[in-house]
């Protein structure tokens, strides 16, 4: 009788090691930004008040703040790109990939519109738990006059893109690859996203970490930021514009 081989004993391979799309010091230079800008953004502001008697100096120096918080939008985006790029990624890596069909913009919008019906509850859940939270909240002034207005919406759309793009794409996908959890990362980005907006305050601080969270996890679930980028456009348009003209 024949002796049969015994089988070679099954040796699991091992887990392909977590690739950062972009190096650790390259994401420590977002944060040092982020930051920086706060800090600055949070000190008494220099413009001069439309009471002061000069609101042609007043608008002026609102025209030339959203003109640069445009320019400071798009210029992280870039940055966060640059990033991914020396490590032999691409913008595609980022964002999940474009648009190829009307029907896929139609999807996205469907999603997005009810989408942001879940964020504006969120966002109306968080204040109501947090306002009784002793501190300091900015004031703020919405957009008057057609040049401003522009400027706004304008801002809004690259608050949008490049926002989703630095937070959801290439914050949370780090995360996500130093971590192995895409819980954590959503988490994680999310209190970076609210800690990014010290200057409005830290109960607002507080509201947008949560929607950093919901916005986060749609980006998860869709594995692309169209929707994101639609519905974070929007609500900035509308938040910081239409529910004043609205007078709701």
């Amino acid at each position: 009788m024949t002796d049969i081989p015994a089988r070679p004993a099954q040796t699991q391979s091992p887990r392909p090691p977590r690739r950062l799309i972009a190096a650790p010091w390259h994401t420590f230079s977002i944060l040092l930004i982020f930051a920086y800008f706060g800090f600055r953004a949070s000190l008494p502001s220099s413009t001069v008040a439309p009471e002061s008697g000069q609101p042609n100096a007043a608008h002026g120096a609102v025209l030339l703040k959203y003109f640069l918080l445009i320019l400071s939008e798009w210029g992280m985006a870039y940055w966060a790109w640059a990033g991914v790029h020396w490590r032999g990624g691409n913008l595609r890596d980022l964002t999940g990939g474009r648009w190829t069909s009307w029907r896929s913009v139609a999807t996205d919008l469907a999603i997005a519109i009810p989408f942001w019906g879940v964020w504006e509850l969120t966002a109306w859940l968080v204040h109501r738990a947090v306002e009784r939270v002793p501190a300091a909240t900015a004031s703020y002034q919405p957009p008057s006059g057609f040049a401003e207005v522009t400027l706004w919406i304008l801002l809004s759309i690259s608050a949008g893109i490049c926002e989703e793009i630095v937070f959801r794409g290439y914050m949370q996908k780090q995360f996500q690859a130093a971590t192995g959890s895409i819980a954590a990362a959503v988490i994680l980005q999310g209190a970076i996203f609210g800690l990014a907006h010290t200057y409005q305050g830290w109960k607002q601080v507080i509201v947008i970490a949560a929607l950093g969270i919901l916005y986060g996890s749609l980006a998860a679930w869709r594995r692309n930021l169209r929707a994101n980028m639609l519905a974070h456009a929007w609500s900035d348009v509308f938040e910081g514009w239409l529910r004043s003209l609205l007078g709701i």
